[in-house]
């Protein structure tokens, strides 16, 4: 896992982050969101009617914090809690404690969440539980409309208790959560507590093949950019230095320019796995040791190392890179003989001056 801290539109300071907490979650929770695709926000959390302090560990397994949150209504408290271990998203057995109601079978409306909300789309949970012996005082069957539509309709609320949510909910602005009784209930409606999220888009991650590929060659380097850490494309205002990527289907890394960046050590194969790449920059720097096997980069079109350390032979290979058309060695410590696929290749301009020894092979 990797954490991006970024400034926003809101501050001049710089991106600090003092702790980070990282908790296990269930199974069963929140389990209906494709986490692949989508991170649920937290927008509210209330447990409604209670007026103390915020409900977490132990009470929530989890170490959820549920807000006390109170409107102007009746307040039912209860000592008979359901059992939570067979509940959608296991919320704490004390959220069940209070709830909020109406006196006789009046309808009960809530400003609920208690903020406006950006259009988005939310995930909604909300939670029941009578708090009288349904066996002995009837039923208590509720319809819930949000902003005046439907959301569920005839929910049958027992002591054994109720969670109904909603996966994916537009929403703008205030919210209204309106509980009325069903012809056949015989009690007010009541509320226990609620969740809401925003479902955010990932914005997916870099291809694992140029992951990889990146972070050997930045093994690979004595002294790697400092921000070389995490997604190398993600977010995609805050790219590592010297990288461009293409958003698509896949995100690739397309281009490395890391020209006049003090680099040392050497150049790691891996970067023939970056398969995407259409252009290489690293000229005047100080990288040593031999140019590796770039045939891999069937895209190649500009590979630029002049100015550098690099010794042995150039790689035949790259004149099989049909793409390439501009190739700076000059000025390194090259030795052997041009190949013949590179000299007088069509399109290709080839510059190898500043080297030892180096001379075209003979026809």
């Amino acid at each position: 896992m990797s954490v991006c801290i970024a400034s926003n539109t809101y501050t001049e300071s710089d991106p600090f982050i003092s702790s980070l907490e990282m908790l296990l979650l269930g199974d069963s929770l929140y389990n209906t969101t494709n986490f692949d695709s989508y991170a649920l926000s937290l927008v509210a959390r209330h447990s409604f009617g209670h007026n103390r302090s915020v409900i977490s560990y132990p009470d929530d397994l989890f170490d959820r914090y549920w807000e006390p949150y109170a409107e102007n209504v009746s307040v039912i408290a209860s000592n008979n809690t359901p059992s939570v271990s067979g509940f959608w998203n296991i919320p704490p057995s004390k959220i069940f404690e209070s709830a909020l109601s109406t006196d006789q079978l009046e309808p009960l409306e809530l400003r609920w969440p208690p903020l406006s909300l950006p259009n988005s789309t939310y995930y909604i949970a909300l939670y029941f539980a009578d708090h009288r012996d349904s066996m002995l005082s009837g039923s208590r069957v509720l319809h819930i409309h949000i902003n005046e539509v439907r959301y569920i309709s005839n929910l049958e609320v027992t002591s054994a208790g109720a969670a109904v949510f909603a996966t994916r909910w537009p929403l703008e602005g205030q919210t209204k959560i309106t509980l009325s009784s069903a012809a056949n209930s015989n009690a007010s409606p009541l509320i226990n507590a609620g969740e809401i999220f925003d479902i955010l888009r990932l914005g997916g991650r870099t291809h694992t093949r140029d992951v990889i590929a990146l972070n050997a060659m930045k093994s690979s380097l004595r002294n790697p950019p400092l921000d070389w850490n995490g997604d190398p494309c993600l977010p995609l205002n805050y790219t590592w230095t010297g990288i461009t990527c293409f958003e698509g289907e896949r995100i690739r890394v397309v281009t490395l320019n890391l020209t006049s960046m003090g680099l040392s050590g050497s150049l790691s194969s891996s970067i023939a796995n970056l398969t995407a790449l259409t252009g290489i920059w690293l000229g005047n720097n100080s990288l040593s040791g031999t140019i590796p096997n770039l045939s891999s980069l069937r895209l190649l079109e500009v590979l630029h190392l002049e100015d550098n350390q690099f010794n042995g032979d150039i790689p035949s290979s790259l004149g099989e890179v049909r793409s390439l058309r501009e190739l700076f060695l000059q000025n390194n410590n090259l030795t052997g003989r041009i190949p013949d696929s590179l000299v007088g290749k069509p399109g290709l301009d080839l510059r190898t001056s500043g080297n030892q020894f180096l001379s075209p092979s003979p026809s």
